[in-house]
């Protein structure tokens, strides 16, 4: 699948004014309950919805299968997430979660997964919300600022953008600042 023309620069500009409404710090890493609070939304860790247990029995019947969900009730949404995760996987899921939000995706496909059917998005909207989710969390003018400042590996961009390594990965190459990096180490 491919993201339609003209998305990753409005993803961009997405990124950058909430960047932007929260005055943000511009080499501190997003506060994303602040991003969902423009949005109307709050986070929600699951334990405090179920016990952790439950989600140790999900996770020991289908590794991954839940990440982060997003809830509307009286109209509020509420983002669930994972409390096994990681932090830093918990970040990306919020990230994802809210651009589903910020896209006016809606839930339209039925799937099925050991026999229990739910609602989800449509492929091309996943892959939009994944995109702009990457976006959110490492905008390119941040990125190469910290590049600029000397922090070139994903490692170093992961740490102190509180992102995993693959996300600061896929952000460098999708973003074109790892060009920019080879390109400087070269010199």
């Amino acid at each position: 699948m491919t993201l339609p023309r003209g998305f990753k620069a409005q993803a961009e500009r997405h990124a950058l004014e909430f960047r932007q409404q929260l005055a943000a710090p511009k080499l501190a890493p997003i506060d994303l309950e602040e991003v969902a609070g423009l949005l109307n939304a709050q986070v929600i860790s699951g334990e405090t919805l179920v016990s952790i247990e439950r989600f140790q029995e999900i996770e020991r019947l289908q590794v991954g299968a839940f990440s982060a969900a997003t809830f509307v009730i009286n109209g509020t949404n509420f983002i669930v997430t994972n409390p096994l995760n990681s932090e830093a996987r918990r970040r990306s899921d919020i990230a994802h979660e809210l651009s589903h939000l910020i896209l006016k995706h809606e839930l339209s496909e039925i799937r099925e997964v050991e026999g229990v059917p739910f609602r989800s998005c449509k492929p091309e909207e996943e892959e939009q919300a994944s995109a702009l989710g990457a976006t959110i969390l490492l905008p390119t003018p941040v990125l190469k600022s910290l590049v600029f400042s000397g922090i070139k590996t994903a490692e170093k961009i992961a740490e102190s953008q509180n992102v995993s390594v693959e996300m600061a990965r896929y952000r460098l190459h999708t973003s074109g600042v790892f060009n920019i990096t080879k390109s400087r180490n070269a010199v």
